[in-house]
């Protein structure tokens, strides 16, 4: 070949990385996997055909490794690193940061482990960009000795390097751990307290959350993000924090985020409705525009009607849903079925059923199931609640179902059904004493005062375990 054809070679080559470098680019998000596959497939074959062409520049590698790794299947950034490495070309710290990131959304440690060693071999044992990458995949993976001992040989930290570690601590439960070191943290960002917050709320420690929370916004100053927002609300429900939600909401209109994230929306939808406060929650959702609408705010406005014994009403905005072309998920029948059995609408929690399985294609789980016997337990329909709950599959069956038969049972007095889930509940385990107080009532009931006094006398022997009571006033 030329010294002109050469030249000419090289120039396309590089108007073809420039190319496949802004394609790259356009697509961020790892969602659009045949496109990165086209270009890396193209790649191969170029170098194939073309060998007296430049080399393939590693940003455009680098920018491969990234869509793998952030992808439902980073295992494909792995094969394409094995086979760069018959290739003349340096890996640089990018690699290295995208192939343990990688690893983290895998979860292997092992192959971390590795790529750490490499890291060490290639100099980078003191990059921060790098050993960040490495505190974060140990602390996902739940090493967390290891991702401690990286951070503590870091000579230089960024903010990313710390709320790493307190993120990776509070996923796995060491909130004593994670607070002393965002205790020590230099600088706080709010990504820095929403990892700290939504820790406490995770480990059902709400008051400590909003305790945080309130330190955030009032003594440093700094505003919360959609994500803290989203973070706090368990903890505002469960303690019922209603001038907190209404701050809050109040924030989210001034904002902009109300307007921006349907996420905040609904959230506010589920909060109010569990602070007992369904007009509120009824006010936020008819004032999200019908285009914005999504199948989680019509889940829950009909969950909050369904705590609320609005059965009715669920029932209705069910069918409302259905009319705006949405398509109902498991979730969302659970809420309707859960109506269904509070208000009494048996026939409508059955047709509610039947439509997930045969029309909408889903497979109940044991929620699904428990909520059908506990409505027709409650309406006294004990033999479709026995057929129900014995044609539930063996791996999904559980004793909590046959227990809530038998609290129906006793309610209705219902002898022989009684004495038949007994039995039933002790073939799968040992019975709790509340167990044999149940049965124990239904004989009562009846007028079968020697068989409630034998029954008694049982569980005496038995040791039968009883759950404690407890008051909240001490």
């Amino acid at each position: 070949m030329q010294a002109g054809a050469v030249i000419v070679v090289m120039k396309g080559e590089r108007h073809r990385h420039c190319f496949l470098l802004s394609l790259l680019l356009k697509h961020p998000i790892a969602h659009h996997r045949r496109v990165i596959q086209q270009v890396h497939s193209r790649l191969i074959t170029a170098g194939s055909y073309l060998p007296y062409s430049t080399e393939t520049p590693m940003t455009i590698w680098n920018a491969i490794l990234r869509h793998y790794s952030l992808g439902s299947f980073p295992q494909e950034a792995f094969l394409l690193y094995k086979h760069l490495q018959h290739l003349p070309i340096s890996f640089d710290s990018f690699t290295y940061s995208f192939l343990i990131k990688a690893c983290a959304n895998l979860q292997r440690t092992t192959v971390g482990v590795q790529l750490h060693a490499f890291t060490l071999k290639a100099g980078f044992e003191l990059h921060v960009y790098v050993q960040t990458a490495l505190v974060n995949m140990y602390a996902i993976c739940g090493s967390l000795f290891e991702a401690k001992r990286v951070f503590d040989n870091m000579p230089e930290r960024n903010s990313v390097t710390w709320n790493a570690l307190i993120t990776g601590l509070t996923k796995w439960g060491e909130l004593g751990l994670a607070r002393s070191l965002f205790d020590a943290m230099p600088n706080k960002s709010v990504v820095s307290w929403t990892g700290l917050i939504d820790g406490y709320t995770r480990m059902n420690q709400p008051k400590e959350a909003l305790s945080l929370f309130r330190r955030m916004v009032v003594d440093d100053g700094i505003k919360p993000n959609a994500v803290t927002i989203l973070v706090i609300f368990p903890a505002i429900w469960k303690l019922g924090a209603l001038e907190l939600c209404q701050s809050i909401h109040s924030f989210g209109e001034k904002s902009g985020l109300n307007a921006s994230d349907i996420r905040v929306m609904n959230s506010l939808i589920d909060a109010y409705a569990k602070c007992g406060y369904l007009e509120s929650a009824l006010r936020i959702f008819e004032d999200i525009s019908s285009e914005r609408r999504n199948l989680v705010s019509w889940t829950s406005i009909i969950s909050g009607f369904a705590m609320h014994g609005m059965a009715k009403e669920a029932v209705d905005n069910f069918k409302r849903m259905e009319n705006a072309w949405m398509k109902p998920s498991r979730v969302t029948f659970l809420s309707v079925l859960n109506a269904c059995s509070h208000g009494g609408l048996i026939e409508e929690g059955l047709e509610f059923f039947r439509k997930m399985v045969n029309e909408c294609q889903l497979v109940p789980d044991i929620k699904h199931y428990g909520c059908l016997i506990d409505m027709l337990g409650r309406a006294g329909r004990l033999e479709e609640a026995e057929k129900m709950a014995s044609a539930i599959p063996t791996e999904m069956a559980n004793v909590v179902i046959w227990r809530t038969l038998l609290g129906a049972c006793s309610f209705h007095g219902n002898v022989e059904m009684g004495e038949k889930v007994m039995r039933k509940i002790l073939e799968m385990e040992s019975a709790y004493g509340v167990d044999y107080v149940l049965l124990s009532n239904i004989f009562a009931g009846v007028g079968r005062f020697a068989d409630s006094e034998t029954v008694r006398r049982v569980m005496d022997e038995k040791t039968a375990s009883k759950v404690a009571g407890h008051s909240l006033v001490q």
